[in-house]
């Protein structure tokens, strides 16, 4: 179980780091592709830190 929460966190690492770097390209949406980015990334420290810990 620790090596798919493992992928799926840096999955969502992954993803948040390329919407940042999208943000600027979607005319209209910036706003919002950068702060699902920046929620994405913040789910990726909040599952090693919180799911796998209760896991264990």
């Amino acid at each position: 179980m620790n090596v798919v929460a493992l992928i799926v966190s840096f999955v969502l690492f992954l993803g948040g780091l390329a919407l940042f770097g999208f943000a600027d390209q979607v005319t209209g949406w910036e706003g919002v592709t950068f702060f699902a980015g920046i929620i994405a990334i913040a789910l990726a420290f909040a599952i090693p830190v919180h799911v796998i810990s209760k896991l264990d």
